[in-house]
């Protein structure tokens, strides 16, 4: 006998068991499903979605035979991500807000995870809000109300990628296993709290003239500013806002040797309002001000 469509965990999320439909589909209506072929043969998807949208896109992707996994659309689909090892997944994004997002940063930062093209799943999104989900890493975006042909289309196309370049990777990465068969080094797992500190790492790297608050950057990872500082520090050796100060004084420095921005100029692209503020810092830094070190930079490279 079969067990129930949805398990649900003592936590109260649910996952959906990898039973194929055994309904046969109807010879009077053909589908697009009945034209599309899977070249190594139907696929383990995860789909991260809200109640609303798991239906739809559960039957598509089950009529054409793939495996499917359902879960809530929250940071807990990084961690089935982790364990199930899907070959696409389907997350829900509430854009504007850190839901969903969260969860495609902790997958992209993870070794485990970033190959897994992600589609994302969005209600009434704008143009530029669609954009924005590529950059944060999607491979496409689809609009609800879902279309069944749609779903399968899409996934057919990401799927047939995502195979075609691990086939041409796939010599590559077996030479390089053979010869590093013997380093136990190379098949460690990113703890946790690793994956998190990288994630928090790529937000601050990409603009440290705008970086956001420790609330703000804890949400922007799924979890809560404690355990964010405790990880931090664990993978740095600094506090998040000792390496942010230091970040941004280490690219001041560059900029102050190597481009023709005022020093002024310098103090705002690494985030400082005020020079007077940035001047001190910068002294206390590196024991010279930032105007003596423009001077000196200046000085090295004169050819005369």
């Amino acid at each position: 006998m079969f067990p129930s469509s949805q398990h649900r965990l003592a936590d109260g999320w649910r996952l959906a068991p990898h039973f194929p439909s055994r309904r046969k589909p109807r010879a009077s209506s053909p589908s697009l499903a009945d034209h599309l072929e899977w070249p190594g043969g139907p696929a383990q998807i995860l789909v991260a979605v809200e109640d609303a949208q798991q239906e739809p896109i559960r039957s598509a992707l089950r009529s054409a035979g793939h495996r499917v996994s359902i879960c809530e659309a929250d940071a807990q689909a990084y961690r089935w991500a982790t364990a199930l090892k899907p070959e696409l997944m389907l997350l829900e994004v509430a854009l504007g807000t850190p839901n969903g997002l969260s969860t495609a940063r902790l997958l992209k930062a993870d070794p485990l995870t970033a190959h897994i093209p992600m589609i994302f799943v969005t209600v009434g999104a704008t143009l530029s809000e669609q954009l924005m989900s590529l950059r944060e890493g999607a491979v496409d975006c689809l609009q609800a109300p879902l279309e069944h042909e749609d779903v399968l289309m899409r996934v057919a196309v990401h799927l047939a990628l995502a195979r075609r370049e691990r086939a041409v990777q796939h010599n590559v990465v077996e030479s390089a296993a053979r010869v590093e068969a013997n380093d136990e080094t190379q098949s460690t797992v990113a703890g946790a709290d690793d994956v998190l500190a990288q994630a928090v790492l790529k937000i601050v790297e990409a603009d440290l003239s705008n970086i956001p608050n420790l609330p703000a950057l804890a949400a922007q990872v799924g979890t809560h500013e404690k355990r964010l500082s405790r990880a931090f520090r664990a993978y740095t050796g600094k506090a998040v806002f000792e390496f942010v100060r230091d970040a941004r004084l280490a690219h001041a420095r560059r900029l102050l040797l190597e481009s023709a921005l005022t020093v002024s100029e310098v103090a705002m692209a690494v985030g400082y309002s005020n020079a007077a503020n940035f001047a001190t810092s910068f002294r206390a830094r590196f024991g010279a001000t930032p105007t003596s070190l423009r001077g000196k930079g200046r000085a090295d490279t004169d050819p005369s």
